[in-house]
């Protein structure tokens, strides 16, 4: 008789607050075999982990699979491959597997690869994924300021590449969320003071983590060292409640 195969969860552990983390996500780490995340070629630190570690059992096998901070997308393509073919080699042994990505498991994210070399390399296996909440929601929670109201409309947007994809809008929405700002946060004050649309920004460094710091100049944030956990929130309203209480 073959042994059963294991279940795929990919779960994501929200922004840095290990109390962010939802029970569904906490419950089916304290259960699964192995816990899966991503690190740098260059270490064998996860963020993930260190968020999720106080639901991971000492006796659950915890491993970082390495990937290539790289603009080479056959090299990040081959990452994929590979990493998944060895989770795919564990849940044919019948374990069950998460694999942790920071935020939300569907935003962004790493598991999103995986999951799709997974499904297209042994489609017969199943996958569970687990929401988590994302940096925006939990950045714009720490402000006191709502992502939208009535009508209007939120973008969300990587700023790998600065500010081009507001630049290239005809008709602006009414907020607009800048992930991965990062070294790119010169670029992208300079596309939103190009629009004259957004009066208000914010920038959250690190939400969620003991590093966490809000910067209501973005100016002052433009000219600050870069910081990786950057993400700027822009909107047109004048109603940006963004006490720090």
């Amino acid at each position: 008789m073959n042994k059963k195969a294991g279940i795929l969860y990919g779960i994501g552990v929200g922004p840095g607050d290990p109390d962010l983390i939802t029970i569904k996500a906490a419950k089916i780490l304290n259960q699964v075999d192995i816990v899966f995340a991503a690190a740098s070629t260059k270490n064998n630190h996860s963020l993930a982990v260190n968020i999720a570690s106080e639901h991971i059992p000492d006796s659950t096998t915890v491993k970082t699979l390495r990937f290539p901070m790289t603009s080479d997308k056959n090299e990040t393509r081959r990452a994929w491959k590979e990493h998944a073919h060895t989770i795919i080699g564990e849940l044919e042994q019948g374990r069950n597997v998460a694999f942790l990505t920071l935020g939300d498991s569907m935003t962004y994210s790493t598991y999103g690869y995986i999951l799709k070399h997974v499904q297209t390399l042994a489609p017969h296996l199943e996958a569970q994924t687990v929401p988590g909440i994302t940096s925006y929601q939990a950045a714009a929670a720490r402000l006191n300021t709502p992502l939208v109201e009535g009508e209007e409309s939120l973008m969300v947007v990587s700023g790998v590449k600065g500010g081009n994809r507001l630049r290239e809008l005809n008709g602006k929405p009414e907020n607009v969320v800048f992930l991965k700002a990062y070294r790119n946060v010169p670029d992208i004050k300079a596309a939103i003071d190009e629009s004259g649309k957004y009066p208000n920004c914010v920038g959250v460094k690190s939400c969620g983590q003991s590093s966490e710091e809000i910067i209501k100049d973005i100016e002052e944030l433009s000219q600050r060292k870069p910081d990786y956990w950057t993400l700027i929130i822009s909107k047109q309203s004048t109603n940006n409640g963004t006490q720090e209480g």
